[in-house]
């Protein structure tokens, strides 16, 4: 089968990945499922992965195949599989996971003792075939296509798991800011506003994004390029400031607003990420003012992602490409030329 293989880091994306011909994967555990491939979302942290950020997080060799938001068709199962068969679509969670361990058994996935990332420690699914397990595979309702939510499998649930923790603090009539309208913002305001009875701030310096914002439901848009973003939710809350904050961004602009914009006892969530934190240690007491960290989210919160999905009101924006396009998608990403979320077809 075609796979789209990484062989050695580099920063150059232009030639990042290789189009290699590979075994096809096979079941090799009774729990084991293979998925013919029919979408794979292109992520930002692909990108990282490229460049060989991941490298003191997790043990990788090389090469490997990249792409950890899959979606397709059941094509071969284990002997104990009983969740799916065999022509089912389904959703693949990124990570594939014990389910035996004290953090699985608590329902924490992502921080499974002996996990498994595809794309990230293991072969992903920028390719034909994608081997996986029972624990990460979610059947698709009927009229969901693979190729339109494969993104959900990590970019979905990581916007979704922030908005529910954050949905937890936010009262009818408290204001959330959504910073970065982008492949994860428009997924994380949808939620947001599906999701809870705050008014909803947005902030991006694109215009386009800021019109998409006020389409998906944000109360007001504002460009922090050209307009003082504090001074604008101070007015927009009566001095209050924002309950909560999902930063899709995660550069050292965004994270160093936060202070600024925060109600006392406010949360800014850190989505996406490159970049730092840096701020004193008092301004966290200052308020209780917290910053909190996002990892993909749950099984069930997929789950829950689909079912919104299913019922319309999340929607993703996205554009397809060919296998042998990937290292354009990683380029155009890699320059923000991509809007909504890149998905492979291979």
């Amino acid at each position: 089968m075609l796979a789209a293989r990484l062989h050695e880091y580099t920063e150059d994306m232009s030639e990042a990945l290789s189009i290699d011909n590979v075994e096809r994967p096979e079941v090799d555990a009774s729990n084991g499922v293979v998925v013919e491939v029919e979408g794979a979302g292109w992520c930002q942290t692909d990108n990282h992965i490229i460049e060989g950020m991941w490298t003191d997080y997790v043990e990788q060799t090389l090469p490997m195949t990249l792409g950890h938001e899959n979606a397709g068709t059941v094509v071969e199962v284990g002997e104990e599989v009983s969740t799916v068969d065999v022509g089912d679509r389904v959703i693949c969670h990124p990570v594939m996971t014990c389910g035996t361990c004290r953090s699985c058994r608590l329902g924490n996935d992502m921080y499974c003792d002996d996990v498994s990332f595809p794309g990230l420690t293991t072969d992903g699914g920028f390719a034909e075939y994608l081997k996986t397990n029972e624990r990460a595979v979610i059947e698709l309702p009927g009229e969901v296509d693979p190729a339109d939510i494969a993104p959900h499998a990590d970019a979905g649930i990581t916007a979704y798991h922030a908005v529910k923790k954050a949905v937890d603090e936010l009262n009818p009539g408290d204001t959330a800011v959504v910073i970065g309208v982008g492949g994860l913002g428009h997924i994380g305001l949808q939620c947001l506003d599906a999701m809870s009875a705050a008014d909803i701030v947005a902030l991006d310096v694109k215009e386009a994004a800021r019109e998409l914002a006020s389409e998906l439901g944000a109360a007001h848009a504002i460009d922090p390029a050209s307009e003082d973003a504090a001074a604008e939710i101070e007015s927009l809350t009566g001095g209050t400031g924002a309950q909560q904050i999902l930063d899709f961004v995660g550069a050292d602009q965004t994270t160093g607003l936060g202070p600024d914009i925060a109600a006392a006892g406010a949360d800014h969530h850190v989505v996406g990420y490159g970049g730092h934190v840096h701020e004193p240690s008092q301004t966290l007491v200052d308020g209780e003012f917290a910053y909190r960290g996002t990892l993909v989210g749950r099984y069930t919160e997929l789950q829950e992602l689909v079912a919104l999905v299913d019922r319309g009101d999340v929607e993703l924006r996205t554009s397809r490409y060919d296998l042998e396009d990937i290292n354009t998608v990683a380029e155009r990403l890699e320059h923000g030329e991509i809007e909504g979320r890149a998905v492979i077809v291979p």
